[in-house]
Parts: C-alpha cells; structure tokens; sequence
C-alpha cells in the first residue's frame, strides 16, 4: 500500500490550507506560501480591489509577470545562472582538490 501524501498546513491571507509537500520541499514551500502571502496582503491593504478570489487573481497575475519577464527577453535566466554557478562550484572543487595533492 503507498504511503499516504505528506501535507504541510499553511496560512494565506488568514485561512489554512493543507498543502501536499514532501519533506525534501517543505523550506521552499514555506518560501513560497510567506511570498504569496506577503503579495497578498499588499495587494489587500491597497483597497483597490475587494474579495479574497480577486485579490488572489491580481497576485497570480502579477507573479506570473515577475516569472515571465526573468526569462523573456533581457531578463535574468535564474535556471541559467544556477547551472552556471554549480559549474563554477565544480571547477572551484577540482582546483582545490588538486592544491590538497601539494601538500
């Protein structure tokens, strides 16, 4: 019998959720719930717009926006600049493995 999902609760705009999340991916959720969390109560206190589905609609718009524009056109790649610093990271391991083979 396969184990049942791990869920982690969490609270967004003052209501709890229960939200599926692996062990491994608990630090980045809670990330991600304190950013969208934080989107939405600026969103909230601006009193431009009324009612928790159109707060939520506003703040997925507005982050898929930050997201598409970090990877269209000038923007910043982060994918890119991680596999760029992991090989950086492994060019950084290998010299100083082989100073340790000096002494």
């Amino acid at each position: 019998m396969a184990d049942a999902p791990k869920t982690l609760e969490v609270t967004i705009l003052g209501r709890g959720y229960k939200v599926a999340c692996e062990d491994g991916e608990r630090e980045a959720l809670l990330q991600a719930v304190a950013y969208v969390d934080g989107k939405m109560n600026e969103v909230k206190a601006s009193g431009k717009i009324s009612g928790t589905e159109r707060v939520a609609v506003m703040v997925a718009l507005n982050i898929a926006h930050e997201l598409l524009s970090t990877k269209v056109g000038g923007g910043f790649d982060l994918g890119q600049a991680k596999r760029r610093i992991a090989s950086i990271e492994a060019k950084l391991d290998e010299a100083l493995a082989r100073q340790d083979k000096l002494f």
